[in-house]
């Protein structure tokens, strides 16, 4: 009679079934978790201190402001859990609001009445280094896409170009 097993592994408790992620640093000056790094750093504009929000993976801030001193009035109050979750929340309005007027800058819209009814004309703007350039496009009120027709970035929508645009049967401005 052949009697073959299997080997069987047996995982030790040291075993490092997942990856250990790296340990974040919290110190009076530095620290880190959520995706953000807050640092305290000398102020260059005076005799303060600032602290500098940098998101994981970024090379700049995405906020930089004054930050209290301490007791001493020469050394900067220590970071801890408390002010973090503050920065970290200001941070993230930060860039929402930058992402909310990036956004604004690049896609306007607005509506145009026809005989046939409401029309919805986009400008959307491509911002490449190389070759930037927009998109103009309407539709109609059932969400059903009319034109589309590429144009400069510097295109100016406002009503009275959209209402040409139309009026030219959606051929390029």
């Amino acid at each position: 009679m052949n009697d073959t097993t299997d080997p069987i592994h047996i995982v030790d408790s040291t075993d490092s079934i997942e990856p250990e992620e790296e340990a974040l640093i919290q110190e009076s000056r530095v620290w880190q978790g959520q995706g953000w790094t807050a640092r305290v750093i000398k102020n260059d504009d005076d005799e303060g201190w600032a602290v500098a929000m940098l998101r994981d993976g970024e090379p700049e801030p995405a906020l930089v402001g004054p930050w209290t001193m301490g007791r001493d009035k020469k050394n900067p109050k220590p970071l801890d859990i408390s002010a973090f979750h503050t920065l970290v929340k200001t941070a993230n309005e930060v860039i929402r609001r930058h992402e909310q007027q990036l956004h604004a800058q690049l896609h306007k819209s607005l509506r145009v009445m026809t005989d046939d009814g409401p029309v919805t004309v986009n400008l959307d703007i491509t911002p490449d280094e190389d070759d930037p350039y927009a998109t103009l496009s309407a539709i109609d009120q059932y969400g059903e896409k009319l034109a589309s027709v590429r144009v400069r970035p510097d295109f100016r929508l406002n009503p009275g170009s959209a209402e040409d645009w139309i009026a030219r049967e959606y051929k390029k401005p």
